[in-house]
């Protein structure tokens, strides 16, 4: 991560980067993160900041912060590829861990709703 800075990958970026970065996330998304989710120690997190990032009513702003992060997250190619065990998706954590702290209050009660329902129908699948 030393060449790639983290606020740089957390630049919300315009109304068509987000677009963009909305569309690939939503598609491997959910793949990515069954994957992911025992190397994930706050798995709710990150399932809410999904839920939050898709969200008309989530500022514009925090949007784009969160879909740049979750973007990252599910490109299979990154600074580390998460093809390596155990320490594939170290650098995701990083990020990740980084937007949610920045965006945290914007994650609201109904997001986290949304992804206790989630992971209570699927604990075999995640």
């Amino acid at each position: 991560m030393d060449d790639v800075k983290i606020g740089e990958i957390l630049l919300p970026g315009d109304e068509e980067t987000q677009e963009r970065r909305e569309k690939k996330v939503r598609d491997r998304f959910w793949p990515t993160f069954r994957k992911a989710a025992r190397q994930i120690p706050f798995s709710r997190d990150v399932v809410a900041a999904y839920y939050c990032a898709v969200d008309r009513e989530t500022p514009l702003r925090v949007r784009g912060t969160l879909l740049a992060a979750l973007a990252y997250f599910v490109m299979p190619i990154d600074v580390i590829p998460d093809v390596l065990a155990v320490v594939g998706f170290t650098d995701d954590i990083a990020v990740l861990s980084t937007a949610i702290a920045m965006i945290n209050r914007n994650i609201k009660e109904r997001h986290y709703d949304a992804a206790d329902d989630v992971l209570a129908d699927q604990p075999d699948r995640v």
